[in-house]
């Protein structure tokens, strides 16, 4: 009975021994891949997040320049003025600029699954033209 007991033991020990040196070995053999995975993770996190910056800064400098001097600013001016209420205009007009800005991305996300960017680059560079040209002849001929 005692050896009985003394072998479950023993048998107990080495099943409980076995399992920890697998598992040690495994975490001593994939940590440098893990880490090489979290520092590669990390540099594309990094990667986008500047990308994503970029992005950001090249279109808010982009919008603000021209929006300085436009006829939106002009008539917000305007409106700011006559009203003698400036807040309720400025988020009246910014609720309208943040609306409007919302419909020119989901527009442009629509459209970038369409149609290829340099047809659509090309495309709005002749709608401008033309718009140009309707308001050069509008000004001529009036």
């Amino acid at each position: 009975m005692t050896t009985e007991v003394e072998s479950l033991e023993s048998a107990a020990s080495t099943h409980h021994k076995l399992p920890s040196v697998d598992v040690s070995a495994c975490q001593l053999r994939s940590t440098p891949e893990i880490s090489e995975q979290t520092a590669s993770q990390q540099e594309a996190n990094r990667r986008t997040l500047k990308g994503e910056l970029e992005i950001f800064v090249s279109t808010f400098i982009t919008i603000f320049l021209a929006e300085l001097g436009d006829k939106t600013q002009l008539t917000t001016l305007l409106m700011s003025a006559e009203s003698h209420s400036p807040w309720v205009v400025f988020a009246g007009a910014g609720a309208a600029l943040v609306l409007t800005s919302l419909l020119g991305v989901l527009l442009g996300r629509w459209l970038s699954t369409k149609i290829s960017p340099k047809v659509l680059e090309v495309s709005a560079g002749v709608l401008l033209l033309i718009i140009a040209a309707m308001l050069c002849c509008d000004i001529l001929w009036s």
